[in-house]
């Protein structure tokens, strides 16, 4: 009922064209129009009961075929997902290139799927980078830094070679974001700048002139950040398979322990995974330090 073509795009990216046979669109048609008649309240007639000629004189077909477009497409989607066994990081980019009634469809589907990383040698790295963070370091006369360094100098000291490591993994590590999963992020920051701009009375404008920059320059910024973003996060998980680090149910419950409002951890605990994630990522940092 429908056939489909893969093109790979850069930067882990494919286009996934899709025909659709229009004696499937019908078939999904019917079966969305008779979902809307079932919710259909008509006065006379009983919620559920209403005949489907009087139907059709009150449901709009945009309704419908958006009821067609929200069960064909996902559907689809995930067969061919299945199929080609893509491991997709975000939901699709959708084209609906044809979609006339009574005639086939055509699709187009933007699919970015979890990057490769090649990650250098991570031993030699680290070396290296502990080596630069230190460089920094200023011996001041008369202090004994073995006997003097506190708690807080070796917090310090562990995030300045904590950063020393991920600056290095950045540039040795070869891994390209897909532009879709950027293009995201960064409508989601702008969004939510805009709506701080709106909440302090200033306008687009004003509030560029008073950052001394340009909307440009802004998206510049934030694109660069979140791509660093992206690509740390997708290192740090790489070093986690390879390293096989695993979180302990242990692990979860030191956490929800320590939580005493009943209601706060069970939102905890139906989020398990989220706090899973955190975890192993603090995991690998530790991993990385001790290298």
């Amino acid at each position: 009922m429908y056939t489909y073509l893969k093109k790979t795009l850069p930067k882990n990216t494919f286009e996934i064209t899709i025909d659709i046979k229009k004696a499937l669109i019908n078939k999904e048609y019917e079966e969305a129009f008779d979902r809307l008649l079932v919710d259909l309240e008509v006065e006379g007639f009983r919620k559920g009961k209403v005949p489907k000629n009087i139907g059709e004189k009150h449901i709009k077909k945009e309704e419908v075929y958006k009821g067609v477009i929200q069960g064909v497409i996902p559907r689809i989607y995930e067969e061919i997902v299945k199929k080609e066994d893509l491991k997709p990081i975000i939901n699709p980019k959708i084209e609906l290139t044809k979609a006339k009634e009574n005639e086939d469809w055509q699709i187009k589907l933007i699919v970015a799927v979890r990057p490769q990383v090649m990650l250098p040698d991570l031993k030699k790295t680290a070396i290296e980078a502990k080596g630069d963070s230190k460089k920094d370091d200023i011996w001041v006369p008369g202090k004994d830094s073995k006997k003097e360094i506190n708690e807080q100098d070796k917090e310090r000291q562990k995030q300045k070679t904590l950063n020393a490591l991920l600056e290095a993994l950045l540039k040795k590590t070869n891994v390209e974001i897909p532009d879709l999963l950027v293009e995201a992020e960064l409508e989601h920051r702008l969004t939510g700048l805009l709506d701080e701009i709106q909440k302090i009375g200033l306008t687009v404008d004003a509030y560029m002139k008073s950052k001394n920059t340009t909307m440009d320059e802004l998206k510049a910024k934030f694109k660069k950040e979140i791509e660093e973003t992206y690509k740390v996060e997708f290192i740090l998980n790489e070093i986690a398979d390879k390293q096989n680090i695993q979180v302990e149910q242990e692990d979860l419950d030191k956490i929800f322990q320590n939580i005493k409002d009943d209601k706060e951890k069970a939102t905890a605990k139906q989020n398990s995974y989220y706090y899973a994630s955190i975890i192993r990522k603090q995991k690998t940092l530790e991993y990385l330090i001790n290298l």
